[in-house]
């Protein structure tokens, strides 16, 4: 098994050496052993991502699909997306299809929703916690596992924090030891927003401290050493993505994320959003198309470390509410309530280093995601 799983990364190697020399016949691309996180001149630069837009029935076609580049006859990876039920993860596995990849979803649906699963995708409902989940990734022998399961709410996460911990760490470790045993490139959805509480630096490098002010971001950093942890002793390959607020299409509006979603639903339904706090806190909201764009980026990138995606532009609540009620056609009333604890008051990252390392830059405005999201929860009611 092992000696097979070497000779399918060897393979799936030789094809990303290929495609990157035809497409960048001018620039070295250096192979082999490479030095620790972030000796930045070894990190070759991929080739343009395209513009990503979701399509607004499962099945019906999308004139651009998901801005990946379609494989052809080339044999697509075998990838594991941990959370594929979910908001983001659900449009990852869309994508990963779309170009040819063979694509497991684990998922214990406890927030995420099977319909949202490709029908193309093999799904299994699963704990990530459970030795089950374990075991079918390892039968699947990903060459890459991309981790986006997790209990998301920062809210939740002060209230209970043995419970966010087990989840997300614990979990998280779980998720690791399968890909040190399987050789698996690990692609990790974490938080930039809620990793850096109120940095002095806006918008936000990733050389400023981390410093989370809940139990949910010193989670996903507790997450974020574990790998480099991997890496020195085992040479896993991983990169933790940064997250900035994300939104779009299919994020939950009935928890107690998703700031965007809950106006789009409450609006459109006549009911009035109410704000935490006096609405002068600042998000950096970046759209899932983005978001899915830097996750494929990230696959085929030899990069390691972390990087922020996020778009750097900083929006406070109360004009989000406007913006939003401007889509929906409806007068912006602001009605406010009480903080939430756990909240920051400010957060913007800067994205230099993505798009560095891979070519990545955030291509759809918040205007022209918000467009696209209140379209997407018009067409779904429910």
């Amino acid at each position: 098994m092992a000696r097979r799983h070497r000779t399918c990364r060897r393979a799936a190697a030789e094809r990303l050496l290929a495609g990157l020399q035809e497409r960048l016949p001018n620039q070295a691309i250096l192979v082999g052993a490479r030095p620790a996180c972030w000796s930045g001149d070894w990190a070759t630069r991929p080739w343009p991502a395209k513009e990503w837009r979701p399509a607004r029935l499962r099945g019906a076609p999308s004139p651009t699909l998901h801005g990946c580049a379609q494989r052809g006859d080339e044999p697509g990876m075998r990838v594991v997306v941990t959370g594929g039920a979910g908001f983001i993860g659900s449009h990852l596995v869309d994508a990963l299809v779309e170009r040819g990849d063979q694509v497991l979803v684990v998922d214990d649906l406890s927030t995420g929703r099977r319909e949202n699963v490709n029908p193309l995708a093999v799904f299994r409902r699963l704990d990530v916690r459970s030795p089950e989940a374990a075991a079918a990734i390892r039968e699947w022998s990903p060459e890459v596992l991309c981790h986006h399961a997790a209990m998301a709410s920062v809210s939740r996460s002060v209230r209970e924090p043995l419970l966010d911990a087990d989840v997300n760490v614990v979990g998280g470790l779980r998720m690791l030891e399968v890909a040190r045993e399987t050789g698996a490139r690990f692609i990790f959805a974490s938080t930039g927003g809620a990793l850096y509480g109120d940095a002095a630096v806006l918008p936000t490098p990733e050389t400023e401290p981390a410093w989370p002010v809940s139990p949910y971001g010193v989670a996903k950093l507790a997450l974020e050493h574990y790998l480099y942890c991997y890496r020195a002793q085992h040479g896993l390959g991983y990169l933790a993505l940064r997250y900035a607020n994300v939104y779009g299409p299919r994020q939950d509006p009935h928890g107690e994320a998703g700031v965007v979603a809950i106006f789009c639903r409450r609006l459109l339904s006549g009911e009035q959003p109410v704000i935490n706090g006096d609405g002068l806190q600042t998000r950096d909201y970046v759209f899932v198309g983005d978001v899915v764009r830097a996750n494929l980026a990230a696959i085929e990138s030899a990069a390691c470390g972390h990087v922020n995606i996020g778009t750097g532009r900083q929006c406070d609540v109360n004009t989000l509410l406007r913006l939003v009620a401007e889509r929906v056609g409806v007068e912006a009333v602001e009605v406010h309530g009480p903080p939430r604890p756990g909240d920051q008051r400010t957060s913007a990252l800067d994205a230099s280093r993505a798009r560095s390392l891979l070519g990545w830059e955030p291509l759809v405005p918040l205007e022209q995601g918000l467009e696209e999201t209140v379209a997407w929860f018009r067409d779904h009611p429910s």
